[in-house]
């Protein structure tokens, strides 16, 4: 931070994290979804795009993770692709794969959770609330209860489970125009609730903050809300996240192979 002017400034480091969003297709429409993703959505990751990604990644050795996303990236056709060519690549790669749960009773992904398993992939699951009516308004009637289904065989097949060294971790984000909890807090709770309700562990908790994009964006505006949700933004910011935001070790690179700095400016096409 400058003494002088108040102002911070933000410096590129070391690429750690390549970042693949492989496609906009997805089995559900979100109310708060920054890309736009949904079923009738045909954007996706060639072929040659995904080979691409995979020499940036066998070329960049500071990357030590890859965090795969979408849409619903496990229907892409690129996915299984990436994921077994980065793991030959790179044994001790980290592999995220963004998963909103449901995906694992989609037809055709029956042996999705063993190909996760064989590949030690870290699955990082939205669960934006432990509440059913909550989740359900947010994404769409009788997701909670697939979401819990997903869970819980995710946990029979050693994810988040301790000493397996399959990681499972859950992202909440807000239902409207408001900030997240303490994440330290809201973990705890959804560890007590989900563990009390249906036997669900999982390793750790990440709260997010809706970004004004796209969808939100619009459902901000339609409530009459952006005005004062950016607002909400500005008298909160925290001078002591800028040295951990993604856009100063990320290399993001769309469905199309172009490159960003973060997913956020991906969608907004700032590059």
């Amino acid at each position: 931070k400058d003494g002088e002017s108040g102002s911070i400034t933000l410096n590129r480091k070391e690429t750690e994290v390549l970042q693949l969003n492989v496609g906009l297709y997805c089995n559900q429409a979100c109310a708060h979804c920054h890309v736009e993703s949904s079923p009738i959505r045909k954007e996706t990751m060639s072929n040659e795009v995904a080979a691409q990604c995979m020499n940036l990644l066998q070329n960049t050795p500071s990357v030590h993770t890859l965090d795969i996303t979408g849409g619903a990236p496990e229907l892409n056709e690129s996915f299984r692709y990436i994921v077994s060519m980065a793991r030959e690549l790179r044994p001790d790669l980290d592999i995220i794969d963004r998963c909103n749960l449901t995906v694992l009773q989609e037809p055709g992904q029956e042996d999705l959770l063993d190909f996760l398993i064989r590949h030690k992939v870290h699955v990082i699951a939205s669960l934006p609330c432990y509440s059913a009516d909550n989740v359900d308004t947010q994404r769409g009637s009788g997701v909670f209860d697939r979401s819990i289904s997903a869970l819980i065989a995710l946990n029979e097949a050693g994810f988040g489970k301790p000493g397996s060294g399959l990681l499972l971790d859950l992202v909440y984000n807000p239902l409207g125009a408001f900030l997240p909890p303490p994440q330290e807090s809201l973990e705890a709770k959804y560890k007590e609730v989900l563990m009390e309700d249906f036997g669900i562990e999982f390793n750790s908790l990440f709260t997010m903050t809706n970004m004004p994009v796209k969808r939100f964006t619009d459902f901000l505006y339609k409530r009459d809300e952006l005005n004062d949700y950016m607002d909400l933004l500005v008298r909160n910011f925290n001078p002591s996240t800028v040295d951990s935001l993604m856009c100063g070790n990320t290399i993001s690179v769309g469905y199309d192979g172009k490159v960003f700095d973060c997913d956020f400016n991906q969608q907004l096409g700032y590059t």
